[in-house]
């Protein structure tokens, strides 16, 4: 338990406690999502393995969560996920339960400009690490890919996990064949037929839309330029201001990929398949919109349109459909639009202001809004 402003919160008795005391290796984790997804693991008791290439930004959200002491237990390795005897090495040594695979080149941007590693990161690397997993007899392994895995056809209503994978850019592409990799590896020897007979591996993906929340400085992304710049007092500029994404706070899909790691833990192989995890409708809305909601929190942001000939192909209309997850796993968001802007604009704000780093408050609250309106993996 841990004494915070909502009280004792009871953070290993969460996903019915499936993580409190097991072996979690994390890749990634010194990323956006997988510091937020440590952080978390490391309250429920779990005893984690990061696997991380480098550090990837200054600031970095994972440093200073580690700088104030929730880190102190983790095992943290420098690795590159292509370097399948390294990856070799950590497995036999520390013995998994459960991978969640977050490592990534995750920049749509950057794929254009570096095809040939975000092709080796995504596909090779994810496949090294589904090598590694086999070898090692991992339980359970989450692959975290994308929602522009989907083939776009820039339509109204959103992606079902039975559509198409795609990608018209380099990186949505890499995503689309990561999903492939994870299916036919799924099929060739972890087949669900042969669970418990000639494997007790169960192997899933989850796909989510676009994550904001402190502590993300990732370069080319919409809320780290907007934030940066707005601590410089300075104007940011938007590339494709009435593009449309499901906009969500980070920990509403890191609440999913636990609820599928929970399943897959206790051995329910109908899980192992690819899931979305988005907001509701109103969660998608355009680039612009979500400024001037954010505006709101803090009334120093500014930005102008980037007219620039120069631009990159960017999809204008991307929406998941989380049907499947509401309705199988019972999954839902906690925090609304307004809720998930007011605490990422307030996280920024409270670090260059005053440098507080609000991310344990956050996830406090997170918890505590979720038990009130009775969220499943609240429940006992």
């Amino acid at each position: 338990m841990l004494p915070g402003r909502y009280g004792m919160i009871s953070f290993e008795k969460l996903f019915n406690g499936i993580y409190n005391g097991i072996t979690v290796l994390v890749t990634g984790h010194t990323g956006f999502k997988g510091s937020w997804l440590s952080l978390w693991l490391t309250q429920m008791g779990a005893k984690i393995i990061g696997y991380s290439k480098d550090i990837p930004t200054d600031p970095n959200h994972f440093l200073l969560l580690k700088e104030k002491g929730y880190f102190e237990n983790m095992i943290d390795i420098r690795g590159d996920i292509r370097d399948i005897k390294k990856l070799d090495e950590v497995f036999n040594k520390y013995k998994p339960d459960i991978v969640f695979h977050l490592a990534a080149q995750p920049l749509v941007r950057n794929s254009y400009k570096n095809p040939i590693e975000t092709y080796e990161t995504n596909v090779i690397g994810t496949l090294k690490v589904f090598e590694a997993c086999r070898k090692a007899g991992v339980k359970a392994i989450v692959n975290i890919t994308s929602d522009k895995c989907y083939e776009n056809k820039e339509w109204v209503w959103g992606y079902r996990e039975i559509d198409p994978m795609g990608g018209y850019d380099l990186y949505s592409s890499s995503k689309g064949c990561a999903e492939l990799l994870t299916s036919s590896y799924r099929n060739s020897f972890f087949n669900l037929n042969d669970y418990k007979i000639k494997h007790n591996t169960l192997l899933a993906s989850c796909r989510a839309g676009n994550v904001i929340g402190g502590g993300d400085w990732a370069k080319d992304r919409l809320i780290p330029d907007v934030m940066i710049s707005t601590s410089k007092k300075e104007k940011v500029k938007i590339r494709k201001p009435h593009a449309t994404r499901p906009w969500q706070h980070v920990l509403e899909p890191l609440s999913g990929y636990l609820m599928i790691g929970q399943r897959l833990l206790e051995g329910k192989k109908e899980f192992a398949e690819g899931w979305n995890f988005g907001p509701d409708g109103e969660g998608n809305i355009t680039v612009e919109d979500v400024l001037k909601n954010m505006k709101n929190y803090w009334c120093e942001i500014d930005y102008e349109v980037d007219n620039s000939s120069q631009q990159f192909h960017e999809a204008n209309l991307l929406k998941l459909d989380c049907s499947k997850a509401h309705y199988y796993l019972k999954w839902k968001s906690v925090w609304d639009n307004q809720k998930t802007f007011e605490k990422t604009a307030r996280w920024y704000k409270e670090y260059y202001n005053n440098n507080k780093i609000m991310s344990m408050l956050d996830l406090e609250e997170y918890i505590n809004d979720a038990n009130l309106g009775n969220i499943a993996w609240t429940q006992k």
